[in-house]
């Protein structure tokens, strides 16, 4: 029987069904009621045998901060294909039927987090952002000294009736740096209710700590403590606005009672922690995988955000899964703005759409992939050039999994 691939009229239950095969694992009631209040049908696309559904998936849509600027993006989520019916094309289908609707919405960028990460190059995503996971144990604790930490005050606040500041705070600071997004009311209730998370055994209820300064707010955390074989502290976020306000939210975090050690798995590869700790080895970092991106459009992709450098190229993209992006692209743009359009003239650099995605966002540079062999220089000086325009000032990191 042919398998169909289209937009999702259906209701939630069905659907539900689907995921808990598809994932393979079953999701508490909890998760799932989650799930249903953050979905957004007009973005689901499914596969059905029949009157089975044998694959899905979804998107959230955001304003995703890039160099520059924001740009409209999706977050894809809930991608999944039931045992039975794997090894047939389905996901690329459904990749594919979603990246063309993403397009044809205006929508440039698409965006993940990977479970498995071998896949999603395929289709031309490639990786765009990475992040520490660390864990640092209460006797490596110890920070440099900042100035001014002590005038922080760090206190105890209940998540939901200091949501209102704690969200306005993350979305001005996710203005400041590439990957980030805005919290709208779902995604606010997403990552400030248990419920969301896999595992919670040993865990308390969502903690939260405000880091003010004469009463303004100047950074916040939210965290959870677990005893399980042993205690440790198990951060969720920690945004701050200035150096004392980190320092001083850290200070807090490091030094638990009754508890041995704090973990973090989401840390900025920039942040500051990692200099302040007074043993460089503290820490305990280890580098994973942070965002995948994917973009749909190259034009408008690329105009939306600027350039670190003057920047006048010609790009040559591969793109065999979205063919309206192949061909040659001029790229002009500095600090204030940019024009990308497809244009006839020989191209200076020769790249896939998906290393075009590595450093859309700003990190690595395109040198390091030429270097690598991923970026093919035909005009002498112009892949150094271009690799130094790309790279934004702040390494770009998504604080909010989905």
């Amino acid at each position: 029987m042919t398998i169909g691939i289209g937009h999702y009229g259906g209701e939630w239950d069905k659907l539900r069904a689907l995921i808990e095969v598809a994932f393979s694992a079953p999701w508490s009631e909890a998760q799932l009621e989650t799930e249903q209040k953050v979905w957004e049908p007009g973005r689901s696309i499914v596969a059905a045998d029949g009157d089975e559904l044998v694959g899905h998936t979804g998107a959230f849509s955001f304003e995703m901060t890039v160099p520059g600027g924001q740009v409209a993006a999706a977050g894809v989520t809930m991608v999944g294909v039931v045992a039975t019916h794997r090894r047939r094309g389905i996901l690329r289908d459904l990749m594919r039927q979603q990246l063309t609707d993403l397009r044809d919405a205006g929508v440039p960028l698409a965006v993940l987090t990977a479970s498995e990460p071998v896949i999603y190059g395929r289709f031309g995503y490639g990786l765009a952002s990475d992040h520490q996971q660390i864990t640092i144990k209460k006797s490596s604790r110890e920070l440099r000294k900042v100035a001014g930490v002590e005038d922080v005050q760090v206190r105890f606040a209940d998540p939901q009736e200091s949501l209102e500041r704690t969200a306005a705070f993350h979305n001005a600071q996710a203005l400041t740096r590439p990957g980030m997004f805005q919290h709208n009311e779902n995604f606010q209730y997403y990552v400030t209710h248990d419920n969301v998370v896999t595992d919670l055994r040993g865990a308390s209820p969502l903690r939260c700590v405000l880091a003010e300064r004469d009463g303004e707010l100047v950074g916040y955390s939210h965290y959870r403590t677990r005893r399980t074989d042993k205690g440790f502290v198990d951060v969720a976020r920690v945004h701050s606005s200035d150096l004392a306000a980190h320092a001083a939210l850290w200070q807090f975090l490091l030094d638990p009672d009754l508890l041995s050690e704090t973990k973090y798995e989401q840390l900025p590869s920039d942040d500051p922690l990692l200099y302040l700790l007074v043993d460089p080895r503290a820490a305990h970092a280890t580098t994973l995988d942070g965002i995948w991106a994917r973009l749909t459009d190259v034009g408008p992709a690329l105009a939306a955000r600027t350039y670190s450098e003057d920047v006048d190229v010609v790009l040559g993209i591969e793109d065999d899964f979205l063919p309206w992006n192949a061909g040659s692209w001029h790229l002009t743009g500095n600090q204030k703005g940019a024009t990308c359009e497809k244009t006839d003239r020989t191209p200076d650099l020769v790249l896939g759409v998906r290393e075009l995605a590595t450093v859309y966002l700003g990190r690595p540079s395109l040198a390091l992939l030429g270097a690598a062999g991923l970026v093919e220089e035909k005009t002498e000086g112009a892949l150094e050039a271009t690799s130094r325009a790309f790279v934004s000032a702040r390494a770009p990191w998504m604080d909010t999994g989905f």
